[in-house]
Parts: structure tokens; sequence; C-alpha cells
């Protein structure tokens, strides 16, 4: 299977070069893509730099400032959809995501059938390191919230680790995706979901970063609480047939 792994950076100087490298020791092969959003501290410009290592397995799209995680993705996909890829994964850069993991996930979908792998802190229990427990409530609640709106049958339905089937890709209308946050992710699985696409949650450990500054904020969650009923009455009026 020809695999791409998508990682979007802001700002990871710190991490860039490790997790470039511990995807690239992996003993299954995957070809990285990164989406940088103008980072000021240089990311960009080390992955240049490894690009002369790794010259036909790591890609890099530059983008003029912050423009989103979920605009991140969507660039990604539409590459990974332009270039034959089989399987696309979604993945942080600061090790919050064990690499080893991509391996899991990969096999869900290369060989137990699934079009969907999430890897999922949730679904055997809470499986959380170095978070504080505010956190930890805030995120498990809210998928607690989210699996009550939408009706979706997944224990981490903010889960931002992820592998798709390319036929997912192309079937999702990707330019009426409209959130950026951790809402997107919640969009990209209930749109999945609703095209019947069959979907796995992979356990995994999720490890809180310990080098460079969190993305996360406030207005992000308050996006996926109040985005995910916009997303359940949108999909009142949306026809759900694959072609």
């Amino acid at each position: 299977m020809k695999n791409l792994v998508i990682i979007p950076t802001y700002n990871e100087i710190d991490n860039i070069e490790n997790i470039i490298s511990a995807v690239f020791a992996l003993n299954v092969a995957f070809d990285l893509l990164i989406v940088d959003d103008g980072s000021p501290d240089g990311t960009a410009e080390k992955v240049k730099e490894l690009q002369k290592i790794y010259p036909d397995k790591l890609f890099m799209i530059q983008r003029k400032g912050k423009l989103g995680l979920g605009t991140a993705y969507i660039t990604g996909f539409k590459y990974a959809i332009a270039n034959s890829y089989e399987l696309v994964y979604e993945m942080d850069a600061d090790f919050s995501h064990n690499p080893q993991d991509l391996i899991k996930l990969c096999k869900a979908c290369s060989e137990d059938g699934n079009d969907m792998a999430i890897g999922s802190r949730y679904a055997t229990g809470v499986n959380v390191v170095n978070w504080p427990m505010s956190r930890v409530l805030l995120s498990y609640f809210a998928s607690v919230y989210v699996r009550f709106i939408t009706g979706m049958p997944i224990q981490d339905t903010t889960a931002g680790f992820k592998c798709y089937r390319i036929e997912v890709l192309k079937t999702i209308n990707l330019d009426k995706i409209r959130f950026v946050g951790y809402a997107f992710q919640i969009e990209m699985k209930f749109e999945t979901f609703m095209f019947g696409f069959k979907i796995k949650e992979v356990p995994i450990i999720f490890t809180d970063r310990t080098l460079g500054e969190s993305k996360m904020s406030k207005s992000i969650f308050r996006e996926a609480l109040l985005g995910i009923i916009e997303i359940k009455i949108a999909s009142y009026f949306k026809n759900y047939i694959r072609n």
C-alpha cells in the first residue's frame, strides 16, 4: 500500500527533525507531507535540509500564515488524491501521537478491511499521559456529548490521529468541510460515518507534548461544542449516497 502521513506544523522546530526521523525508521514504508503555515521559528527551513536526505519520501507544502489545522489537512488530502496514495494518515508533530502506532492504523485499514482507523484515547478506558485532570474530563465528556448529538458509535470523537482509505477522501466533498479545529476532526468522522464507511478505533496511549507550545485554546473547544450542532442539522439536508 502507498502510505502518506500528513503533519501540519507551526513553530515545531523542537520536534520536526525527530518526528521525521522516527517515521522513516519504521519497518513499514511511509511518505511524509509537511504542511507548514509560515512558521517563523525555522521549521520549514529544517524540513528543506532533511529533504536532501529523504528526497523521494519527504515533501512539503508551505502556506503563508496560520490558516488552521483543518485547512492544512484538506490541502494534504488533495495532495494525496492527486498523487495516487492509497492510505492517508493524520498525525501531530509533537510526539503526542506515537509514530509506532502508525503501523497499527495501517494494519487496521490495509489488512482488517476498515475504511477509517482512529487512534483512540478512550477505546479501552482513558489512556492519556501528562494532561491535567481538567483537560482529561473536558476531552472525555466532549466525546460523550458528540456521541449523544450525532449517534456515532465512536469513543474518541475528537481524536486527531487517524488513517483513511483514499476512497473515503474521494467521497467526502472536501471543499464543503467547514471547521478548522476539534470540530474539523468531528466533522470528518461524521461524514465518514454518514457515508457508511467502516470505522475502527485502535487503542493508543496519548502523551501530551514535552517540547514546543500547545495550539489548544478555549475557542477551539467552543467551536467543537457549538459546531457539532450545525454539523448534525446540516446532515438532514445532505444526500449521503456514494457514487
